[in-house]
């Protein structure tokens, strides 16, 4: 059975116990790990890892990287996990399970420049690499075997590189779809290196969850158990035309990801989907004056990054998080795309104020979506709203002097209120 060694990265046509080069036990073996072409790559645990590597104190405590008491848990380490806490948790609730974790608020720009020493490690492997977030992407590792070796191979030595160059580890599923190659990168994590081949796909998928698949979340879940559908067995046994009849064409994606069919390619540069900001509270705020005073801030920096990308949107989304964590969100369509911070604001606004709650809301947030390339068109004004045009105007002069003179050269009056309460 084909094989190599993780760590020194000999190769083999038969899997020994032990590497006879390094003496060391991570042998990968498997008899399709030089075919696979499709991997999956997920940095385990990437920001407390990146926290721990500029802090080695830290190396044993746990980690958890978030927004505060107030705040929900952005990601952790493992030893914080050990003790319960998940990404998306509260972090009161995070702090009471792990009473002794230093909590760490996120540096994103940081975590984003080591994303890219990583990210431009793997396009020197293939063009073909399509990041997920900062911290995981796929490669289509097909063709360049003649140039690199085996895919097998380049993956054992990229993450090799980026643990002992850079400082942070990561885990790596390889397959030979997308859908399999991602289930995969998580079987053995950190520092895991899994491998399904075609051969033993049936037999890997047959009694798994259906929370296993690519999208099916827990009101999904929930809608399948109604129909006593719990494991990729109950799906199989439904059948293709029994499912699409239940579930439209959900269906037909369920019963081929339960066969452990993907056709969708690796695909670089993927475009984006979405633009937006929010902010999460110290206090949980009922007073309506300050919620539009956060959601002018939260609608200038969206449209900040829209302008940035060269991109206007169709669709504008507000996005509230209530004292009990529950979401709350409302959207519009635009009569025109729009890039505008003036625009995102008065459409968000009209969502809010037509809301029957009156709060506390603990986030607040607003941001475009379908999106397209910015056409340099602005509202010129009409018989509903005449000062629609001065409005975009002004706006682009605003922009115009902060690229010159700096972001606080210029503020508006509504940008005023948050700091003064």
């Amino acid at each position: 059975m084909p094989a190599l060694c993780r760590d020194c990265l000999a190769t083999f046509d038969t899997a020994p116990a032990r590497c006879p080069h390094c003496g060391r036990p991570r042998i990968l073996a498997h008899p399709e790990l030089f075919s696979l072409p499709i991997a999956h790559i997920d940095c385990d645990s990437f920001y407390a890892s990146v926290e721990k590597r500029d802090a080695p104190e830290l190396s044993a405590r746990p980690v958890i990287i978030g927004g505060g008491t107030r705040g929900v848990v952005s990601t952790c380490c493992y030893v914080a996990r050990i003790s319960g806490v998940r990404s998306a948790m509260p972090m009161f609730k995070a702090l009471a399970l792990c009473p002794e974790a230093v909590v760490i608020r996120p540096r994103m720009a940081h975590y984003a420049a080591v994303s890219a020493q990583i990210r431009a490690r793997m396009t020197a492997l293939t063009p073909l690499v399509e990041p997920l977030s900062l911290d995981e992407a796929f490669l289509d590792l097909s063709g360049t075997e003649r140039l690199h070796g085996p895919p097998a191979l380049q993956m054992a030595r990229l993450v090799r590189e980026i643990e002992t160059e850079i400082g942070v580890t990561a885990s790596v599923g390889l397959s030979h779809n997308k859908f399999l190659a991602k289930i995969a990168s998580d079987l053995d994590k950190p520092r895991g290196f899994s491998v399904i081949g075609r051969a033993d796909t049936e037999a890997f998928l047959r009694d798994k969850p259906v929370g296993i698949l690519w999208g099916v979340g827990t009101a999904t879940q929930a809608s399948l158990a109604q129909a006593g559908i719990r494991t990729l067995a109950d799906i199989r046994r439904w059948g293709p035309d029994a499912l699409v009849r239940r579930f439209g064409s959900a269906g037909t994606r369920l019963w081929q990801l339960a066969q452990g069919e993907d056709s969708r390619r690796v695909t670089p540069d993927a475009p984006v989907k979405s633009v937006s900001n929010e902010t999460t509270f110290d206090t949980d705020i009922a007073d309506r004056e300050l919620l539009l005073a956060h959601l002018w801030h939260m609608a200038e920096k969206a449209s900040a990054r829209m302008k940035a990308k060269g991109l206007q949107g169709a669709t504008v989304t507000l996005k509230l998080r209530r004292a009990d964590f529950s979401a709350l969100s409302r959207q519009t369509r635009l009569t025109e795309p729009s890039q505008l911070a003036d625009t995102l604001f008065r459409e968000s606004r009209r969502l809010f104020e037509a809301l029957p709650e009156a709060g506390p809301f603990r986030l607040i947030g607003t941001g475009f979506s379908d999106l397209s390339p910015a056409d340099g068109r602005d509202p010129a004004g009409d018989l509903l709203d005449p000062q629609a045009g001065a409005r975009a105007r002004a706006e682009r002069a605003a922009d115009t002097i902060r690229a010159r003179f700096g972001h606080d050269a210029i503020r508006t009056g509504r940008g005023l209120t948050t700091s003064k309460k």
